[in-house]
């Protein structure tokens, strides 16, 4: 707990910079200090233009992440983790395991390959970006303006005071780092409530933050200007600044129109069409970078390792019991509410009510999703076995959960013959913990043949099957003219995002609302990236989109 704000947690440090610190002190941090400097916008990092042109002192490459050690001044690179000369440089020499990266002024532990966190070291950064605000000859902050930049963000000087006493302010405020307002720039509601979820899917922001996708390599590689990736890295970066202003995402906006012409206008636009589209605009960009294949012909792109599930298809002969499997990827599941029966709170017994009354669960739904189906007579399989066209029997499960599991719940049907659309107004009960086990291909099969134990292809016994939710996007009013919200729950605190404004509400808040979009995150991720939400916890050396330790 710090001496400074009793108010503010910090998370342990890290082993390595508690021995470098109880060795050194606070010299290298001084050493440092003479390099650093502060955009207007409250960015920190290294003054390259006071340095010779680093490159790596193993490689003499100046690409990549470059990292600048505390103990000797060597420069060290790190392009991927085959080949992490950082890594190789603190092997060598023993107790140089503490660096500052070049690009964003923090300290990084090569060990832990991550950032890792010390108030003593911001304290240094941000002293010597005081210093070099202008002062009046009394020794106040003088303030003046500047020009206007051309992408709308104005850089009246009058917010510097408010920049260089960000981190404080933060550290005093329940607000997270990370909360902050997106502006509704016409009817695009169902933008920002989207955004606002996948800025905290763990594996996502660990994926950004960690400056996994490089813009500048990106545009090399490419000529197209509009790239969607490189406009989602720049609102992770806005989000996670520290500045709680609401943010515009119009850039962002424009990038998505000319790569969705279809959806191309102010109109309300459906939230979930939107995230299938955002993730298949992301895919097609990133996926082209991504080489390593798995089974099921998976693509390695940030939006797969994510969101990525398979659905397994089960279609049996009602005649000879003969049956055909088959697997098809998925991004997100989508699940009927279960309006054949109403769970009251205050009322034991189900009772028959209309679709739009009552609540169902979402246990219900996944229920049903799983359940076993009689096809139509139009749609009799052809069984191998029997050689001919029986009546046939359908049930879905899960053969792979992925890290992150959206469940859509279908409120709005559209008939086409009779030209109608209607909302469900149906309530839906979800638990904030929830196991998926009983759902699993193996789960489901068990239980078709009594539960009896024995040998599954690819039983998925050994996957991480608890989940917790993260974020709930909503959806009020009418189908035509509704509105959607999305609630944040960040170290078990509940946030809703309506747009511009942030608000911190209460858990029954969450419960009553009509839940639209359910993100859950498997619960190890959820556990560890809530220690501080933050933290930069994805480490650019690591597999798993697990944290490992520091904040920015």
């Amino acid at each position: 707990m710090s001496s400074r704000n009793p108010s503010y947690s910090t998370p342990k440090e890290c082993n390595h910079l508690t021995k470098y610190k109880l060795k050194h002190g606070l010299d290298g941090y001084y050493l440092i200090q003479e390099f650093v400097k502060t955009n207007p916008f409250g960015r920190t990092m290294i003054d390259k233009s006071k340095l010779e042109l680093p490159r790596c002192s193993f490689c003499s490459g100046y690409q990549g992440r470059l990292y600048f050690c505390l103990i000797c001044s060597s420069v060290t690179c790190c392009l991927s983790p085959g080949s992490d000369h950082t890594l190789l440089h603190s092997q060598s020499f023993d107790g140089h395991e503490i660096a500052v990266d070049l690009e964003r002024a923090e300290l990084y532990c090569s060990v832990c390959c991550d950032q890792v966190y010390d108030p003593d070291f911001d304290e240094v950064v941000m002293c010597k970006h005081m210093m070099e605000l202008p002062r009046s000859e009394n020794g106040d902050l003088r303030l003046c303006k500047r020009k206007r930049l051309n992408f709308g963000i104005d850089l009246d000087l009058r917010n510097v005071k408010r920049l260089v006493s960000l981190r404080d302010q933060w550290s005093k405020s329940c607000f997270p780092l990370g909360l902050r307002g997106l502006n509704n720039l016409g009817n695009t509601c169902f933008m920002n409530s989207v955004l606002q979820a996948l800025l905290h899917a763990p594996p996502l922001r660990n994926y950004y933050l960690s400056g996994r996708h490089n813009r500048e390599m990106c545009r090399k590689r490419s000529n197209d200007r509009l790239c969607l990736p490189c406009d989602i890295d720049v609102i992770f970066s806005a989000v996670f600044s520290g500045d709680r202003t609401p943010y515009s995402p119009a850039q962002f906006l424009y990038s998505w129109w000319q790569h969705s012409e279809n959806l191309a206008n102010y109109e309300q636009q459906d939230a979930h069409e939107f995230f299938i589209s955002m993730l298949d605009r992301i895919h097609e960009k990133e996926g082209k970078a991504s080489h390593a294949i798995r089974d099921y012909g998976d693509c390695q792109c940030i939006i797969h390792r994510a969101f990525s599930g398979l659905v397994r298809s089960d279609v049996t002969c009602a005649s000879c019991g003969f049956t055909s499997s088959t697997y098809d990827p998925c991004v997100d599941i989508s699940l009927d509410l279960d309006t054949h029966t109403s769970y009251p709170i205050n009322v034991g017994k189900p009772s028959k009510l209309n679709e739009s009354a009552g609540t169902s669960t979402l246990v219900g739904c996944l229920d049903l999703f799983t359940r076993l189906e009689k096809l139509g007579s139009d749609q009799k399989l052809y069984c191998e076995n029997c050689q001919e066209k029986q009546d046939a029997l359908k049930q879905l499960s899960i053969k792979k959960l992925p890290l992150v599991l959206c469940l859509h719940i279908k409120r709005f049907e559209h008939f086409p013959i009779k030209r109608l659309s209607r909302k469900i107004d149906r309530h839906l009960q979800f638990p904030f913990s929830l196991d998926m086990k009983p759902y699993l291909s193996s789960s489901v099969v068990r239980k078709k043949f009594g539960n009896r134990m024995f040998a599954f292809e690819g039983d998925e016994s050994d996957s991480n099957t608890e989940f917790e939710v993260f974020a709930v996007v909503t959806h009020s009013g009418m189908l035509e003219s509704g509105h959607y919200v999305t609630y944040l729950r960040l170290r078990n605190q509940w946030f809703k995002c309506d747009d511009a404004w942030i608000t911190k509400v209460d858990e029954e808040v969450v419960r009553a609302s009509q839940c639209y979009l359910l993100y859950y995150v498997q619960k190890v991720l959820y556990h560890k990236s809530s220690e501080d939400v933050s933290c930069l916890p994805m480490s650019p050396h690591a597999d798993r989109f697990v944290p490992i330790a520091g904040c920015c």
